[in-house]
């Protein structure tokens, strides 16, 4: 866009509504039939108008499904040639996206690894996969076919392999992990957006710390008109920060927007869940654990329902060890969340069974508060006050036992489990420490589901119980025979 001068007064206008979507789409959910929600599909319709942009909405809208949503329409319904499509995203995301994709467009979409990697171009020719899913430590490995050797260099000194230019569009997610103009990632995916008819940001954090940081995400959708002026007017030169109320303008005019929670709250319900697939890093350890049970349910004879009822204990214990192999596993992508909700200025309550798993998040997070059956009553009590009323205390690492009732959390509208209860009605009063009288947002409930393990089997059956009434009014912390009997079945 045009920048008007470093010394002319600031240009401030009314930034316009989002525009609606003028025409049907068959975007919907094949898990559970939902349509996207109202403010979303004008997020889709606004995508369409820019082509070239970042979606800052806040953590919890739906970004992702926005952004897929625009590609699939630009395609179907606008005959804008986008495919294939490239997703760049953080490591810990990548099935997530590949579910997304599949969940709401139906579309193949292929991660890229090791044994595909001079040959992943083919599976769009032959296979019919529209859509590329890589991560931002993986970008030389798949997309440059030289780096410079010298030590100081510009994005366009780097080669990069021809088949970039395959891709029609891009969708960069967390593009703020761009904002070092220095990094090799940062100069890679310029290189990689170049071009592209459609550039696709997402962060709900664009500016982390300064204006500077938009500089270079601004240059990978191919909107920054000129650097040294945006420099001058915007950042000081560099440092600094100037003329803001004249950015946020702009960028809403041009290739930016944002909504927050209580922008649409009219279109939220009071209550959401989402579930985050992970790649546990101890696979191997699962596996075995996995095995060594299915052998001693077949060495007892556990096919026959009355041998099961009277080990139900024993079978509960071994299941409980698969549980925890599988915690531990996930905490890596953990880390991950927590940070970006933490960055995005939200608190979080995050909810766990073993203490040695909230030992392991204190670790990584020295200035959470807890709250576990170490405690006193006292030393509870300061950890909530603490959460609930100072400002920089942004995490609470919640002891499902210790926390799980009688406790108000209403301080943040974020709930997220890296263990949960055995029943729904323990799940619910989890949530429920952030879903009481005093909370003003709608709140976001995430579970963490290592990807192959019984965690993904065990979360459908729980949800498949708020069905059944005395699941939701019981509220006991025994598990039933039938729900036994189910997991009995997996490992058959």
């Amino acid at each position: 866009w045009v920048v008007i001068g470093n010394t002319s007064p600031q240009e401030i206008g009314e930034i316009p509504p989002m525009p609606d979507l003028e025409f049907e789409i068959d975007i919907v959910n094949r898990e559970n039939g939902y349509k996207p929600r109202p403010y979303q599909y004008q997020g889709v319709a606004r995508g369409l108008e820019l082509k070239r942009f970042i979606n800052g909405d806040e953590q919890g809208l739906g970004k992702t499904m926005q952004s897929i949503a625009t590609i699939y329409t630009a395609d179907k319904y606008n005959n804008e040639i986008v495919y294939p499509c490239l997703v760049i995203c953080p490591a810990t995301t990548k099935i997530n996206w590949q579910r997304e994709w599949q969940m709401w467009t139906g579309k193949k979409a292929m991660i890229l690894e090791d044994k595909i990697k001079d040959t992943w171009h083919r599976y769009h020719e032959v296979a019919g996969v529209d859509v590329f899913i890589v991560n931002y430590e993986s970008l030389r490995k798949y997309f440059v076919h030289k780096m410079p050797t010298k030590k100081t260099y510009k994005s366009s000194d780097i080669e990069m392999n021809p088949r970039v230019k395959l891709f029609n569009s891009v969708i960069i997610d967390e593009i703020h992990r761009c904002k070092d103009r220095n990094t090799q990632q940062t100069k890679i995916a310029l290189q990689i957006a170049l071009g592209k008819l459609y550039r696709i940001g997402l962060t709900g954090t664009m500016i982390v710390n300064k204006p500077i940081d938009a500089l270079p995400q601004l240059a990978i959708i191919g909107k920054l008109a000129n650097e040294k002026i945006f420099r001058e007017r915007y950042c000081e030169g560099g440092k600094g920060a100037a003329n803001l109320k004249e950015l946020n303008y702009k960028l809403n005019q041009h290739c930016f927007f944002r909504r927050e929670k209580k922008d649409v709250a009219k279109d939220l319900p009071e209550k959401q869940r989402q579930t985050i697939l992970c790649d546990i890093t101890n696979r191997a350890e699962y596996n075995k654990a996995k095995n060594d049970f299915v052998k001693w349910m077949e060495d007892n004879g556990c096919d026959n329902e009355e041998i099961a009822r009277k080990l139900r204990g024993e079978i509960m214990v071994r299941m409980g060890v698969l549980k925890q192999i599988s915690a531990k596993g996930k905490l890596n992508e953990v880390k991950e969340f927590v940070q970006e909700v933490m960055d995005s200025g939200e608190k979080l309550i995050l909810f766990h069974n073993l203490h040695e798993i909230g030992d392991e998040v204190r670790r990584m997070f020295p200035t959470a508060v807890s709250v576990n059956g170490r405690m006193s009553a006292d030393e509870k009590q300061k950890a909530i006050d603490s959460f609930q009323n100072n400002p920089n205390v942004k995490l609470i690492v919640c002891n499902i036992k210790a926390a799980g009732v009688g406790i108000t959390l209403t301080a943040s509208s974020r709930v997220a489990f890296i263990e949960y209860p055995w029943t729904y009605a323990d799940c619910a009063q989890c949530e429920d420490r952030a879903h009481r009288i005093g909370q003003k947002n709608n709140v976001m409930c995430t579970y963490f589901l290592g990807q192959n393990t019984i965690d993904e089997e065990m979360y459908q059956m729980i949800q498949d119980k708020r069905h059944v009434g005395n699941t939701i009014t019981g509220a006991t912390d025994e598990m039933d025979m039938s729900f036994v009997d189910n997991v009995i079945n997996l490992f058959k």
